[in-house]
């Protein structure tokens, strides 16, 4: 199959010839038909989390079962799946207490440089990355790593919902636990501060501030939810926001980017009480500060992985929400790509040009 390696931080991803194993117990191999390219990826490209390399990137995708091994029991050849990268073992501590997104089961979510999955004409080894690698034409993961969807659902759309729309509807929802009528104020907005804005609409938040410095993005906010736009080049947003609620600030920002300034404004922004979710990967090492003075008022940080999700069940409803239209993911997509343009796309990422490119496979 040809797949996208890294070779190492910082340059291009190359094409290669790779094979991939046959399915073993429990592992289910998959023909990948679309991969997102998320801004999690980029930030492994540039070094900014460590992963052992040469690896095959991408985690956000679909794809359609090819075969299964021994003692696979959950889907068949023939189904159509989304993959999470929050694979789950089931029987650990976190997953039998409900947070699975959080599993600590090691051989089922292996950690980086375990996989062996891959095979090429090279002494190195090829590791799988976040136990998915999805910019291939084929996935060999484990079967806790897939969730089935209906097949009317398209394909193209689906891959979405394994990482940029779980991880933004699921801080919203399941992290912040967003009720009818509070106001939410979302800090960046791109694929996953999209799915945020939308998802704080399903919950039936009363007023939703979506903030970025792209006009356009800005406007398609609006049609997702948002009630409020604020751009941070008209002045200091957490001045914006103090003036748009009469000086109290909202009950829930939820942070999008992954940055220093902007988990600091989140936190600044709030009224008393509220509570600052962190989504975006802010890079290792980094470190935010705080007025301490502020958790006198009960106000409160914390962060999100995935949306906190439990995505065989979440995935579903996002595909049933998509279905009825209140999700919607059409408005996303801004390029479809080949594989052989992969890096064209995450030029486009970092100069701010999409909301969402999507490799999509022969």
């Amino acid at each position: 199959m040809k797949a996208a390696v890294l070779y190492e931080v910082n340059k291009p991803l190359v094409i290669e010839e790779v094979s991939v194993n046959k399915p073993g117990p429990r592992e289910v191999l998959i023909r990948t038909k679309v991969a997102g390219l998320c801004h999690s990826d980029l930030h492994f490209m540039e070094g900014l989390y460590p992963w052992p390399l040469p690896t095959i990137p991408g985690h956000e995708s679909s794809g359609i079962v090819e075969q299964v091994g021994s003692d696979v029991t959950y889907v068949k050849p023939g189904d159509h799946v989304v993959t999470c990268l929050s694979v789950f073992c089931g029987t650990c501590d976190m997953c039998t207490t409900g947070r699975p997104v959080l599993c600590t089961g090691t051989d089922v979510k292996m950690m980086p440089g375990v996989a062996n999955r891959f095979s090429w004409g090279r002494k190195e080894k090829l590791n799988q990355f976040l136990n998915l690698s999805s910019f291939g034409e084929q996935m060999l993961v484990h079967e806790n790593a897939i969730v089935k969807i209906k097949k009317e659902m398209p394909l193209d759309l689906a891959a979405l919902i394994g990482c940029g729309v779980m991880t933004g509807y699921g801080a919203v929802v399941n992290t912040a636990g967003v009720r009818a009528g509070e106001t939410v104020a979302v800090l960046g907005c791109g694929g996953v501060g999209m799915a945020a804005i939308n998802g704080a609409k399903i919950a039936g938040a009363g007023r939703v501030f979506a903030i970025d410095t792209n006009p356009a993005k800005l406007q398609l906010a609006t049609k997702l939810g948002a009630t409020d736009l604020i751009n941070p080049n008209d002045g200091d947003p957490i001045k914006q926001i103090k003036d748009k609620t009469n000086g109290v600030g909202v009950e829930h920002a939820i942070e999008c980017l992954g940055a220093k300034i902007t988990a600091e404004q989140a936190f600044g922004m709030l009224a008393p009480g509220g509570t600052a979710t962190v989504v975006g990967m802010i890079p290792f090492g980094t470190k935010i500060e705080l007025h301490g003075a502020d958790f006198l008022r009960e106000k409160r940080i914390q962060g999100s992985s995935m949306g906190s999700n439990h995505f065989r069940v979440d995935m579903p409803r996002l595909v049933d929400f998509y279905l009825k239209g209140l999700l919607h993911l059409d408005d996303w997509v801004s390029a479809r790509i080949k594989l052989s343009e992969i890096n064209d796309g995450f030029a486009a990422m970092k100069a701010g040009k999409v909301v969402r490119s999507i490799i999509e496979f022969n």
